[in-house]
């Protein structure tokens, strides 16, 4: 019986199993899926000489939480590589805002769209300098962020306080109306607000989008060497160095609970696992409580508030295996890895009006990544390994377009959408589907097959609004990855700090069991028991 069993082995479920098995427990993460990675994974589906990456690409949280940095995945074989350029957005008229790898640089781009915006952008540089070590370690620990609460309380005093926080509280448009003269900067800053589902007009979508910008303008967008996939190797081989199992293949169709504690659960397959500490759960909330824990053992406020649990929105990917490099009118976007691909602030508005309102969008902002530009080991020289992603609502009330797409997503809808996003490339690469070698097509009801977690496509565990974060995340009166299940937690995005590759849920839900198993182990009936000196015996 080991004494932890997770639930899932996406990047949060392998971070958990991590620090339990370091810390000298035995664990078993059971995966539902043939491989294990949840969203970070990568194959060679799309043409057997091009990797490609299935969900999530970039990595710059990764590259700066001190989660994975205290793992120390370069012993396991990790590596980053990044693009010469971080982000690029093109403009209608053939211009082109950059996020540099250096600040200077970017700077001295922006000064190019106006005069002083150079020095704007060095500003906010400089506020992040200041304060996002401390946010960083406040973020990536269970709320209320104690230790580090207070020392970036005292920074923020000394920042300018109430201004700050009303800084990221805007939204993104009007910070981008008070910071900047010319258009560039405030793309940046709306194109990277909407990496979550954050339109330029959400309240906080501001300080989301500042922080992306800046978490690229210090860590770059980093890819992992050889594919997404390289992340989550790393990841099992160190959890079997330290004697943890994964085993793929394997539904957990229930968790057991007797006496008003997880001692274990049940696979599809009719077997059980027990546990004799923890059991983790690397699922979204609502499959928690909704699926995998029986109604008898949760508090009825709880399923009443998990009602109005919203997810982000929908996502609709392409892969593409391409004969040569995109050939972007903006010269600047051929050597960054990520492009954004929208007509300006007021087109991002007018896309995410439309999600809003439950129509497909006719014009959608796309997310581009060119995974060759940012690691040469993805495709032969001179190709490109490409992907974008757009959204689209869960509830489709209607089309913007003139595809009359229903949400259906049979083939016929996914090859028009399909065809919708390439014409959308082709505006700003005319001669980009020329290059088409192969390409491969993720509608939201195959994203949420191949991985239970991402419910309609949404792939950040749950909207990143202001109402379900923090205390509010999953639910209200909740932050922290305890649940009203003895020995249970849940360490999924749907937890805070939410959504990303970095492993703070993950890492906040182990050590949370560590402090929760302090004197206890159960025997094989389901009985706690400690030792003599009142300690675990694991």
């Amino acid at each position: 019986m080991p004494d932890a069993v997770v639930i899932g082995a996406g990047p949060n479920g392998l971070v958990a199993a991590n620090i339990l098995a370091a810390a000298g427990w035995s664990v078993e993460v059971l995966e539902e899926q043939p491989e294990p990675g949840g969203a970070v994974r990568s194959d060679r589906g799309v043409h057997p000489d091009y990797v490609s990456d299935l969900f999530s690409a970039f990595y710059p949280l990764a590259a700066a939480s001190p989660v994975l940095a205290g793992l120390d995945l370069q012993d396991d074989g990790l590596r980053w590589s990044r693009a010469p350029r971080v982000l690029a957005h093109p403009l209608p008229d053939g211009r082109c805002a950059v996020l540099e790898r250096g600040v200077e640089d970017t700077a001295d781009g922006l000064d190019t769209f106006a005069a002083g915006d150079g020095a704007a952008w060095l500003d906010l540089h400089g506020t992040w300098s200041r304060l996002g070590p401390d946010i960083l370690r406040a973020l990536f620990t269970p709320f209320p962020p104690v230790r580090s609460g207070v020392r970036l309380a005292a920074r923020l005093r000394a920042a300018g306080g109430l201004r700050l926080a009303r800084m990221l509280l805007l939204p993104v448009r009007r910070l981008g109306e008070e910071q900047f003269r010319g258009e560039a900067a405030r793309l940046l800053l709306a194109g990277n607000a909407l990496h979550a589902d954050l339109g330029p007009e959400a309240a906080g979508s501001g300080g989301f989008g500042w922080l992306m910008s800046m978490l690229g303008q210090t860590y770059g967008f980093p890819v992992p060497v050889g594919g997404a996939g390289a992340l989550t190797a790393a990841l099992v081989r160190r959890l079997e160095r330290h004697g943890g199992v994964v085993r793929c293949g394997e539904r957990v169709d229930e968790i057991v609970v007797r006496g008003g504690r997880a001692v274990g659960v049940r696979t599809a397959g009719g077997g059980s696992v027990s546990a004799s500490r923890a059991v983790l759960a690397d699922v979204s909330a609502p499959a928690l409580y909704g699926e995998l824990v029986g109604a008898q053992h949760l508090p009825d406020r709880l399923l009443k508030d998990l009602r109005r649990f919203q997810w982000d929105f929908a996502t609709f990917k392409i892969d593409w295996a391409l004969t040569a490099p995109v050939p972007w009118t903006a010269g600047e976007a051929a050597s960054a890895g990520t492009v954004h691909l929208a007509d300006g602030v007021d087109g991002l508005t007018r896309f995410a009006a439309q999600i809003a309102t439950g129509r497909v969008p006719d014009r959608p902002f796309l997310l581009f990544g060119q995974m060759t530009t940012a690691d040469a080991t993805r495709s032969p020289a001179g190709t490109e390994s490409a992907w974008a992603y757009t959204h689209v609502p869960h509830r489709i009330k209607g089309d913007a377009g003139e595809d009359d797409l229903t949400g259906r997503w049979d083939r016929r809808e996914q090859e028009a959408m399909a065809d919708r996003m390439e014409n959308e490339v082709e505006r700003w690469a005319p001669g980009f589907r020329s290059r088409i070698a192969s390409r491969r097509v993720l509608a939201p009801p195959t994203i949420e097959f191949m991985n239970a977690n991402l419910h309609g496509g949404a792939i950040n565990g749950g909207t990143a609004a202001a109402h379900q974060q923090l205390l509010f995340r999953p639910v209200p009166g909740t932050g922290r990855p305890e649940t009203p299940v003895k020995g249970l937690y849940l360490a999924s995005a749907s937890a805070h700090p939410g959504g990303g590759v970095h492993g703070a849920p993950g890492a906040n839900a182990a050590r949370a069991a560590l402090r929760g198993a302090r004197g206890i182990r159960l025997h094989a009936s389901g009985t706690p028991w400690a030792d003599r000196t009142g300690r675990s015996t694991g």
